[in-house]
């Protein structure tokens, strides 16, 4: 087991440069594939904003396959169930404690489907909310009062969480908040310049956070 885990660590090492950004595509009938237009205008924006070199056309990848290694940062959202098999459980463990990094977005209704998933990944650790001193409130964009607040569903604050591994943060997870809804294109949602910017400030602080660690 641990020499797999040094190969995949190599793996992941060798890869990591491409600085890229994947999809990723699960299984259960949850829409994996909402918010098409997000992940573009981010790409945009951070390559403008924070000088980083990321493909423009973003890739899918399934929690199954070794393609997830050949990517630094994997970004997921939907409104609908989850559902990880055994094998996809342990391919994304050995992905995240080699130094993989995965971004949830709930577009509202992933919420308890994510959760009982990340629980097959890591039943040891618990989510874990961000405190607004946490790096990634503080790259290249300040975020003095942590997660901002995109979209309204149910009155509730907009929260950042986080799974600790070893001390390391693996997974984030934006919640009550749309956070990749702000991403999309103006006309889908009509949000107001400042929102969508607030969003996109966002989006490049988890993007820079997770290639620098």
């Amino acid at each position: 087991m641990k020499q797999i885990l040094f190969l995949l660590f190599i793996l992941f090492s060798i890869f990591s440069y491409a600085q890229d950004v994947a999809i990723l595509k699960y299984n259960g009938g949850g829409d994996w594939y909402a918010n098409p237009t997000a992940i573009p205008n981010l790409v945009e924006f951070a390559n403008k904003n924070i000088k980083t070199n990321i493909s423009k056309n973003p890739q899918s990848v399934t929690v199954g396959s070794e393609d997830i290694f050949n990517f630094p940062l994997l970004f997921m959202t939907g409104h609908g169930n989850v559902l990880f098999s055994d094998d996809e459980v342990n391919n994304l463990r050995n992905y995240l404690i080699s130094g993989g990094f995965l971004h949830i977005s709930d577009n509202y209704g992933l919420d308890k489907f994510i959760r009982r998933e990340l629980k097959k990944v890591f039943p040891t650790l618990e989510f874990k909310e961000i405190p607004t001193n946490h790096p990634i409130y503080n790259q290249t964009f300040k975020f003095p009062n942590g997660m901002p607040k995109i979209h309204e569903h149910d009155k509730k604050p907009a929260q950042g969480f986080g799974l600790f591994y070893q001390g390391r943060l693996v997974v984030f997870y934006d919640y009550q908040t749309d956070l990749s809804d702000g991403w999309e294109d103006e006309i889908i949602h009509n949000n107001p310049k400042s929102v969508r910017e607030k969003a996109l400030k966002m989006g490049a602080n988890i993007i820079e956070y997770a290639f620098k660690n």
